[in-house]
């Protein structure tokens, strides 16, 4: 049995991003599909005095038409600014001191290249959590490449020799089962549930960053999230 994921890269993303790498034995990131403006890959939510706030990194202005291994950070991206508002905002809490050297670590991260930038600030949270999945990327799987939607995971599935694909449940309308089972893969979706936790005596506010999970959770307890608080549908 062989489980396998593939998804965008995401900026800091929220939990269940992170229960999926934890749940397969190989976790695809896409570097080779187009960039969207809509959605999470160079923003996401962290808690400021009680309330979510926007936070993201800017990107030089280019072609919306780009894959995402070919967008670039932009020049005057002001890092330590970004730094000084995550620390302003939990400085706080349990573990700021044991998470924070890792926000660090991302953003002081000298590469301009989103991709490249994004895939570290994975790997670095990964090796935080003491999440061990093997990674790939999309680019160097020997696949046609001019495939898009199913077809092109179907592809990469054979190719890994995957025996299951898992999904997050919101792309439960984008795929087949009866597809997949004619390939001999089975199609699984992972749903997560709620993580709750005590967010500086503030009403909790779900589906943050996994930086403000890092931020109040020892890394013992997110792992218990990681491994009980999802299904596999």
């Amino acid at each position: 049995m062989k489980k396998l994921a593939i998804m965008q890269p995401y900026f800091f993303p929220y939990i269940g991003y992170f229960q999926l790498i934890r749940a397969v034995d190989t976790f695809v990131i896409y570097d080779n599909i187009q960039y969207s403006k809509k959605g999470w890959i160079n923003r996401n939510r962290i808690l400021r005095q009680g309330k979510e706030a926007l936070i993201s990194i800017p990107l030089k202005k280019d072609s919306d038409f780009l894959d995402i291994r070919d967008r670039r950070l932009a020049a005057d991206f002001r890092r330590e600014r970004l730094l000084n508002q995550i620390s302003d905002a939990y400085r706080r809490a349990p573990y700021f001191a044991e998470a924070f050297p890792i926000v660090e670590t991302v953003l002081r991260h000298d590469d301009d290249n989103l991709f490249r930038f994004l895939y570290h600030s994975i790997i670095s949270v990964c090796e935080y959590l003491q999440v061990d999945t093997d990674f790939a990327t999309s680019s160097a799987i020997p696949i046609d490449h001019a495939l898009r939607g199913q077809d092109k995971v179907l592809a990469i599935c054979e190719h890994a020799a995957a025996s299951h694909y898992i999904n997050p449940i919101g792309g439960v309308t984008l795929y087949s089962r009866e597809d997949f089972m004619l390939r001999n893969i089975q199609l699984q979706f992972l749903r997560t549930l709620p993580c709750l936790y005590p967010q500086m005596d503030k009403p909790f506010v779900p589906s943050l960053s996994i930086i403000d999970v890092m931020m109040f959770n020892s890394v013992r307890k997110i792992g218990h999230f990681l491994n009980s608080n999802h299904e596999v549908l």
